[in-house]
């Protein structure tokens, strides 16, 4: 549990107690950065870690048989109705176990009351929800890994949960370590006098005595040519231990090269001898199948022959069926043709019939109404009553007229008497 807190403890809280991880969320929400749209999959990936602090899996998933959520669960949209129903039941588990009574989610029970429910208790909390309920009704989503991931920090703090430092393992170091690459030795570096010899053990380990032995008759010979012998100082004792010290570094790999050709030629020889074993069992039962399959093709040809002269006949009155149906199925397709024209010319003929019948229609209508006679004695009233009028106004412009010639008329013989008077005076005098 202290390996699993401390490897957590980076991507969620600090030492002393967790962090706040709605703050962090409110934050990515309003800045919106480029990874904003993958921060709900940390703060889910913290979330599942959080919950198996809290020993939900014994606690809530065994009692209610659930199935355990992934690490992106409420992140991406799998079954909406079930997701919802996984978020309800986990934050009705977090707000009891941060140690207020909470109700869990029934089916039946109004979706919005129980959104409304744990918004209302997450407030209480002191966090904030600065988003419409509705963002929860979904069961996936930031907003829905933010209220859960702040209901299991209040969960953690109840019960009294701390982040503890990571302690690393103290790895003993080994006296003498011999690099590998030296103690390895490829097919070509084995020498060909010790591929001869027989192993102890299925490892590939060089008996020490068939070395000894070798080396012995080695030195025996060349001891031989010297005139003094050359004796050893070193204790026995120590010997055997320097030889078991060494003796684990003596480890000769023998690495088998694929790509080798003479591998390949071994490969080849046993396929081609298992080939060779496998064809000498089935071609007698290859040939014995082309044997029987050869003759019922026969009897299947002379069969085929024998029909066809028996029932040629049959076949000749065939074809001559075959040609007078083809004939008669041209003859039907002109007739076809024709039938097809021929309707048309009626679908035109039958609209023309149908505008003719709708003007005579229209014109008895109109022939039968007497409203245009109406319509007609109305308006020679109306001339009547406008010629009366025209007759009036003639009469009143000739009386107007007549009386301006008379004013005119005397007028002139006024000025006409005005004129004889005075000449008349003049001549007098």
């Amino acid at each position: 549990m202290a390996a699993a807190a401390a490897v957590a403890a980076p991507a969620g809280v600090e030492d002393g107690g967790p962090r706040s991880r709605g703050e962090g969320a409110g934050e990515a929400v309003v800045e919106r950065g480029p990874g904003a749209a993958y921060h709900m999959f940390v703060v889910m990936e913290d979330l599942v870690e959080k919950l198996k602090l809290l020993h939900y899996e014994e606690e809530l998933l065994r009692k209610n048989n659930l199935k355990p959520p992934s690490r992106h669960y409420f992140a991406l949209p799998t079954n909406p109705g079930e997701q919802f129903y996984m978020f309800c039941t986990l934050a009705a588990w977090l707000i009891n176990k941060a140690g207020r009574p909470f109700e869990q989610h029934q089916e039946y029970d109004d979706p919005n009351a129980t959104i409304s429910n744990i918004l209302s208790e997450l407030r209480l909390f002191g966090r904030t929800a600065d988003f419409p309920p509705s963002k929860l009704k979904s069961g996936y989503g930031e907003h829905v890994c933010y209220v859960l991931d702040c209901l299991a920090e209040e969960a953690l703090k109840y019960i009294g949960f701390t982040w503890k430092r990571p302690t690393y393992p103290v790895e003993e170091l080994e006296e003498e370590t011999v690099p590998e690459d030296d103690a390895e030795l490829t097919l070509n570096k084995v020498d060909e006098e010790f591929v001869e010899e027989e192993t102890d053990n299925e490892e590939n380990f060089i008996d020490l005595n068939v070395l000894k032995a070798q080396t012995y008759r080695l030195d025996m010979n060349e001891s031989a040519k010297q005139e003094d012998i050359l004796e050893s100082t070193t204790d026995a004792a120590e010997w055997s231990l320097e030889v078991e010290r060494v003796l684990p570094q003596l480890k000769v790999t023998i690495r088998t090269d694929n790509k080798d050709w003479r591998i390949h030629v071994d490969q080849m020889h046993q396929h081609k001898s298992g080939i060779e074993s496998a064809l000498k069992e089935t071609k007698g039962f290859l040939d014995k199948l082309h044997n029987e399959i050869s003759r019922t093709l026969e009897k299947i040809g002379s069969r085929e022959k024998y029909i066809n002269n028996q029932l040629e006949h049959l076949v000749q009155e065939y074809r001559a069926a075959q040609a007078q149906l083809s004939e008669a199925r041209e003859r039907y397709q002109q007739g076809n043709g024709g039938v097809t024209e021929r309707t048309k010319l009626l679908s035109e003929v039958t609209e023309e019939l149908e505008k003719v019948k709708q003007e005579m229609e229209e014109k008895g209508s109109s022939m039968t109404d007497g409203a245009p006679l109406v319509k007609i004695k109305q308006s020679l009233t109306k001339l009547k009553q406008e010629t009366v009028q025209m007759d009036i106004r003639i009469g009143v412009v000739e009386h107007t007229l007549l009386q301006s010639k008379l004013k005119e008329k005397s007028n002139m013989t006024r000025d006409m008497h005005a004129t004889i008077i005075p000449e008349s005076s003049v001549g007098s005098y």
